[in-house]
């Protein structure tokens, strides 16, 4: 019965937001009373909402923190020396620029916001990837690519969650994933690296075949 209950939440509260019918906020709050009422849990409700927020509150300090720093070090420019450099070194080569891209939008998403992150790379690079003919969507790919990369910090918002969800700290969850996330960030660029190739070539052969 309570499965079934879960189950019907999770249901419910999905098709209230892909409708469109209420607000996130809204069916976050409303969906689990009411089924918690259906379920018979109507006493319990007190005690239930302060055990979550205990449960979440440490994850949700640790959010709002990493947010706000890395959020002024990004206005205060501490990231955009290294975001020059590497536009300095790329230049007009396809491969440098694709792998420029995936270690701008990691170290861009440190602060765990994929918004910041978009806003900080794409004008850097957009008009890079449009001077040479390469598509948008491979910047595109790879931003994303990178930003999902560095998701599974400690303050990221999956990594948070999850550690939530386990009744675990952060560090517990993030520690013995750290072999994992260092050979994420090294397939990624080896990844930019191949997008890269695949960009030169097919720029020689689009080059190539432009007439005299």
């Amino acid at each position: 019965m309570l499965a079934l209950l879960g189950f019907l939440t999770i249901f419910v509260f999905l098709a209230l937001i892909l409708t469109k019918r209420v607000s996130v906020i809204v069916a976050l709050i409303l969906v689990p009373v009411v089924f918690a009422l259906i379920g018979g849990f109507g006493a319990e409700l007190g005690g239930f909402m302060l055990d979550g927020i205990v449960g979440v509150a440490p994850t949700g300090i640790m959010l709002g923190f990493a947010i706000l720093f890395f959020g002024v070090m990004n206005n205060a420019g501490l990231f955009d020396p290294l975001i020059s450099r590497v536009l300095t070194l790329v230049k007009g080569d396809p491969v440098k620029i694709c792998i420029g891209t995936v270690v701008i939008a990691m170290v861009a998403h440190l602060d765990g916001s994929g918004a910041s992150t978009f806003l900080i790379t794409i004008p850097a690079l957009l008009p890079l990837y449009d001077k040479l003919g390469m598509k948008r969507i491979i910047l595109a790919g790879l931003v994303a690519l990178g930003a999902g990369t560095m998701n599974m910090t400690p303050w990221g918002g999956p990594t948070a969650r999850a550690a939530a969800a386990l009744e675990v700290s952060t560090a517990q969850l993030f520690n013995p994933l750290i072999p994992a996330f260092v050979a994420g960030v090294v397939w990624i660029v080896f990844v930019a690296h191949l997008v890269g190739k695949r960009a030169q070539t097919l720029g020689r052969s689009r080059h190539g075949a432009q007439p005299a």
